[in-house]
């Protein structure tokens, strides 16, 4: 991957902690590596724990963030979450998962959140 891919990614991670953070989450993790892959944001939301994908693009040319969000990539997430919840992670709390686009606009980053995303 590129340095300019990479940092891309970093700025939309960012972008995504501060929304989140503004729509009163706190964030728990960031980054969290498990032995089955990587989660992007771990955050409370009242009662509910959300995994959260950030996915970044600079446009909608090959199509949105959100659509990089598979189905195999949802699997991992998932596993990576019971990995997370199994080592007593945030017990008693209702999982979550949500997936945050992120792109840059003319005004500064342009955010969409999708809570449950994955419909599970």
């Amino acid at each position: 991957m590129t340095e300019e891919r990479l940092e891309l990614g970093r700025w939309g991670e960012e972008e995504a902690a501060r929304f989140l953070k503004r729509q009163g989450m706190k964030i728990l993790e960031r980054n969290l590596r498990t032995p089955v892959g990587e989660i992007d944001i771990v955050a409370r939301d009242r009662k509910t724990l959300a995994f959260v994908e950030v996915k970044t693009r600079r446009s909608a040319s090959y199509g949105s963030p959100q659509e990089a969000v598979g189905t195999a990539k949802q699997r991992q997430i998932i596993r990576s979450a019971q990995w997370y919840l199994a080592q007593g992670g945030a017990a008693g709390l209702q999982p979550r998962f949500d997936v945050v686009a992120v792109m840059p606009g003319p005004g500064g980053a342009e955010i969409e959140h999708i809570i449950d995303a994955f419909g599970i």
